[in-house]
């Protein structure tokens, strides 16, 4: 990303202000995305990602032409769940305001809460300590760190099974979001949630409370997220831009955050 487009990008989040300003000036982009190729870890009843080779060879004009085509779920990899994925009538993709996928942003860490347990659920007590006012409301974009990136890309470490097909989806192991924590972030009116497992429900999840409370407020979702680590508590600026897909209920995404030096 260039500066050019940083700048263009962060003067159009309505809650700029001087310290982003500054911020963008001085600070280090921080790429928070999964790169996209045959390791790439998709649900498994999804379609994977899958890059077909059109062209790799110098022509007989004597210059050398590179294309490709791909094909892939819009949920797999570094991704956005858009509102309607799992609430009729909200937003899909391509109509969710840009306010809503920038942001500064608070890295919400579980990690020692997920290592103790696959199947851990982010509860209101994870919270309790963003209640003094750092989550402003319509202003801030909550990421959730539980350290399960680094099992990327062991399908097996990462979803808790490497099998693939619906027989697998009662395997998955993963930690998640319990439905009280979605709520307390609808009441403080996140403007997106993202975290760093392939779902904001947990694996063990079959009903998705968390995908239903979020996208009922009409709260985005960033799933399978990288380099949580890099960011510090509070202080860092995200810019979440996914394709733009007209009636999409997700897409492919590319998530970075600019941080102090």
């Amino acid at each position: 990303m260039t500066r050019h487009v940083a700048v263009l990008l962060v003067a159009g989040c309505l809650a700029c202000g001087r310290e982003q300003a500054g911020l963008l000036q001085s600070g280090q982009w921080i790429d928070l995305t999964h790169e996209f190729s045959a390791e790439t870890i998709y649900w498994p009843t999804a379609k994977p990602f899958k890059l077909e080779i059109v062209s790799a060879e110098r022509t007989p004009a004597g210059y050398y032409y590179a294309a490709n085509n791909f094909t892939a779920a819009e949920h797999g990899g570094t991704h956005l769940d858009a509102p309607v994925h799992f609430a009729e009538g909200k937003w899909t993709t391509e109509q969710i305001p840009l306010d809503r996928l920038v942001g500064e942003a608070v890295v919400i860490d579980v990690i020692a809460e997920a290592d103790a347990d696959p199947d851990y659920r982010i509860d209101r007590a994870a919270l309790r300590a963003w209640e003094d006012g750092r989550i402003r409301p319509e202003s801030t974009i909550v990421l959730f760190r539980t350290g399960w990136s680094r099992r990327w890309p062991d399908r097996a470490a990462y979803l808790g099974t490497a099998q693939m097909g619906p027989d697998a989806v009662p395997q998955l192991h993963f930690p998640g979001i319990d439905s009280a924590a979605a709520r307390w972030l609808v009441e403080r009116k996140v403007r997106a949630v993202g975290i760093d497992t392939p779902s904001i429900d947990p694996g063990q999840s079959r009903t998705f409370p968390t995908h239903q409370i979020l996208s009922g407020a009409n709260i985005p979702a960033f799933e399978n997220l990288t380099n949580l680590d890099r960011l510090p508590p509070t202080g860092s600026f995200v810019v979440a831009l996914p394709m733009k897909i007209r009636g999409g209920s997700g897409g492919p995404l590319r998530i970075v955050a600019l941080i102090p030096r």
